[in-house]
């Protein structure tokens, strides 16, 4: 989220190792999901933050940046091995960042844009991790810095849209990358200019979903697809909740969209769209209400981590796996 480093000073950190505040703002925990539940704890992420990125890989999670408890721009990057049910600790990335992406393909997890300290300036980097050699290797920069924005990978591409650019407080951008070429190239912008909205991909397209103009009072359920061999827009039903710093992943040809923040509150919602069907539903909701979290899918599961259980600066350790 956009905060001044005033703000960021007022707003105590909240610190919540795998569970957090309700979305109405008690401060008693949730109950945890129940034994008919589809959602299960899992270890908890070691390093509780918010604003992360979050992508799977060879059967290995990778969370990567964001804030720590202090409100400090983190680089720290921590690996869940599913079948160890355990975490280890990867090389940091090259730069302390928040609000960034981060998308594996080409048998590698690729960090891509961000915003950089108290300032919330946008970056245009691009960073790929190799597993093997436990580390980061510099690659062709965006066209142009933005944060805050979502990404997929299709086809071995990473397609990155919309966010904070320089002087914008939002974007339709769509950049292409070809790990092949390390170079980008440019698709049809995404027709409703948002940050903090999330990106998912299902049967070869790029869902963009929510997301907002610069202030938590102008989230969106804006839901537009790009197919990429016509390079061309279609606008979909609104999101039901309108909500942005939002997370999003692809399953079973549905996009499934978790958290979000309000000025008031955190969400807990759980909202998928079947796009065979063309309609939304509403699923059962995170144990943990959250924002800044992040998604990703490992074994026929959604991984949902981190983020921040009230609005502002504030963190948590939840790693939350729902199963249909």
């Amino acid at each position: 989220m956009r905060r001044t480093a005033r703000l960021a000073g007022l707003l105590l950190p909240l610190l919540v190792a795998g569970a957090a505040r309700c979305s109405s703002g008690s401060a008693d925990p949730p109950p945890g999901p129940g034994p008919d539940s589809p959602w299960e704890a899992l270890a908890a992420l070691p390093t509780p933050r918010t604003e992360v990125a979050v992508a799977e890989l060879a059967g290995r999670i990778y969370v990567a940046g964001g804030f720590d408890a202090a409100g400090t721009p983190s680089a720290v990057v921590e690996v869940f091995d599913a079948a160890a049910g355990s975490w280890s600790t990867a090389a940091p990335l090259p730069a302390p960042l928040h609000h960034l992406s981060l998308v594996a393909a080409a048998g590698r997890v690729w960090a891509v844009g961000g915003l950089s300290g108290g300032s919330f300036t946008p970056v245009a980097t691009l960073h790929a991790y190799d597993p093997a050699t436990d580390a980061w290797t510099r690659r062709a920069d965006l066209p142009r810095s933005r944060g805050a924005m979502g990404a997929a990978e299709i086809d071995g591409r990473i397609y990155a849209v919309g966010g904070q650019a320089p002087g914008e407080v939002a974007v339709g951008d769509l950049a292409i990358y070809d790990p092949a070429g390390d170079r980008w190239t440019a698709g049809s912008p995404m027709p409703t200019a948002r940050e903090h909205l999330a990106a998912a991909a299902v049967g070869g397209r790029l869902y963009a979903a929510g997301g907002r103009r610069g202030s938590l009072a102008s989230n969106r359920g804006t839901l537009e697809v790009y197919d990429p061999a016509s390079d061309a827009w279609t606008e979909l039903p609104d999101m039901p909740t309108p909500r942005g710093g939002i997370a999003a992943a692809g399953l079973d040809g549905r996009v499934h969209v978790f958290g979000g923040e309000s000025p008031a509150s955190t969400f807990d919602t759980h909202e998928a769209f079947d796009v065979a069907a063309g309609a939304w539903a509403t699923l059962e909701p995170m144990p943990t209400s959250r924002h800044g979290l992040g998604a990703a899918v490992l074994d026929g599961a959604i991984h949902v981590i981190g983020g921040g259980v009230v609005p502002g600066l504030s963190v948590s350790a939840a790693h939350e796996v729902f199963r249909d």
